[in-house]
C-alpha cells in the first residue's frame, strides 16, 4: 500500500505536513477527517482519495466549492506525485520530496510525447499554472508591496549567517529555476519543464514550512 504525504502549500494550514498516510484518507473541515483544514471554504468533508488497482485516486465528495487538480476541476482524478490540490483557499501539493522525484526520473527517461501525456499538461501549460499562481489577487499586492521586506534588527552574529544562508539557498534555487525559463520571443511566451515547475513547488513548501516555524516555535511540526 503506497505511503501518502500531503504538503499544504497555501491555506490558513499553510506549511503543516502530513505524511506515512494510509488509504483511504479524508480532507475536511470537520474533526473526523484524516487531515482536518482550518478553511471556512472547504466542506465538512471535502474528498476522500483512496486506493484502487495500485492507483490512487481522489473523490471530491460533493463539496460545496468543489475541487481542482493542477488548476481544473475534478469530481474524480487519478493523482500523481507533483499534483496540486485545490480545495477552498488551500493548496496542497502530493506527494513526499523523495516520490516527486522519483517520479521526475521516470519521466526524465521517456519521450517528450510520453512525458507530455503522463503529466497530463505540457510545459507552457505547466509555466501557465505557475503564472495564474502568481497573478492570484490575494497575493498580487503583497507582490508589488516590498516596503516591508527589511531585514530583522539586532541579530547576533550566529543569526545573521544562518539568515544569510537561508536566502543564500532561496536566491539559488530560484535563480536555477529561472535560468531553465524558454522564452518565445516571437509569441512574447515563456515555459518551464515540468522538472523546474516541481523545483519550484517544493521552494514554496519548504518555505511555507519554515513561515509556520517561525509562527509557531513551540510546536515540533505536525
Amino acid at each position: 500500500m503506497a505511503s501518502i504525504t500531503i504538503r499544504v502549500l497555501d491555506g490558513a494550514d499553510r506549511g503543516r505536513v502530513f505524511e506515512n498516510l494510509s488509504a483511504p484518507v479524508t480532507i475536511g473541515r470537520e474533526e473526523g477527517n484524516t487531515i482536518q483544514l482550518s478553511d471556512e471554504r472547504v466542506s465538512r468533508y471535502h474528498l476522500k482519495i483512496q486506493e484502487d488497482h495500485e492507483k490512487l485516486v481522489l473523490t471530491d465528495l460533493d463539496s460545496t466549492n468543489g475541487t481542482k487538480v493542477n488548476g481544473e476541476d475534478i469530481q474524480l482524478k487519478i493523482l500523481r506525485y507533483g499534483d496540486m490540490i485545490g480545495v477552498g483557499r488551500s493548496v496542497l501539493l502530493f506527494g513526499s520530496r523523495e516520490q516527486i522525484a522519483a517520479r521526475l526520473e521516470r519521466l526524465r527517461g521517456e519521450p517528450s510525447g510520453a512525458r507530455a501525456s503522463q503529466s497530463g499538461t505540457g510545459q507552457s501549460a505547466d509555466f501557465e499554472l505557475l503564472k495564474n499562481w502568481l497573478d492570484h489577487p490575494d497575493l498580487s499586492g503583497k507582490l508589488r508591496d516590498d516596503s516591508h521586506l527589511l531585514i530583522p534588527e539586532r541579530l547576533s552574529p550566529g543569526q545573521s549567517a544562518q539568515l544569510s544562508e537561508l536566502l543564500e539557498f532561496i536566491h539559488v534555487r530560484v535563480k536555477n529555476l529561472t535560468g531553465s525559463v524558454k522564452l518565445d520571443r516571437r509569441a512574447q511566451q515563456v515555459s518551464l519543464a515540468v522538472e523546474q515547475w516541481q523545483e519550484l513547488l517544493d521552494l514554496q513548501s519548504r518555505v511555507s514550512e519554515l513561515i509556520r516555524k517561525i509562527g509557531e516555535p513551540d510546536t515540533s511540526g505536525d
